[in-house]
């Protein structure tokens, strides 16, 4: 199961890489919840930042993982550096994501993810 939930969690960082908004809308719940430094916002508007080329990744380096599962909540911690084009801004920081998801039947669906500065 925490493998499972593992992949579905590369998967979902894969198509933000991408822009792919197919494959975020596949893995994330409609209404789920993203939270950045600077803004909280639902899953259409964290599509039309990566589609509009608003967030341009330009590096990722994961530093590590941890998977724990509750029940039918899965919880992802991933600890990486994230480098973007913020509006055409140069800008990385290094973050703790928690990634947070919902069993629906033989799937995960992802109903927040929020991004926390390390400062160390």
């Amino acid at each position: 199961m925490k493998e499972q939930l593992l992949n579905t969690s590369k998967a979902f960082w894969s198509a933000m890489e991408r822009a792919d908004e197919a494959g975020m809308r596949e893995i994330a719940d409609a209404e789920c919840t993203f939270v950045h430094i600077g803004v909280t916002c639902r899953l259409d508007q964290e599509i039309g930042f990566y589609t509009s080329g608003a967030f341009q990744p330009t590096e990722l380096r994961f530093n590590s993982r941890t998977v724990n599962v509750y029940g039918d909540t899965g919880v992802v911690i991933t600890d990486c550096n994230y480098g973007l084009l913020l509006n055409g801004n140069p800008t990385t920081h290094h973050f703790a994501v928690t990634e947070v998801y919902v069993r629906e039947r033989e799937n995960w669906r992802l109903v927040t993810f929020s991004f926390t500065a390390l400062v160390y």
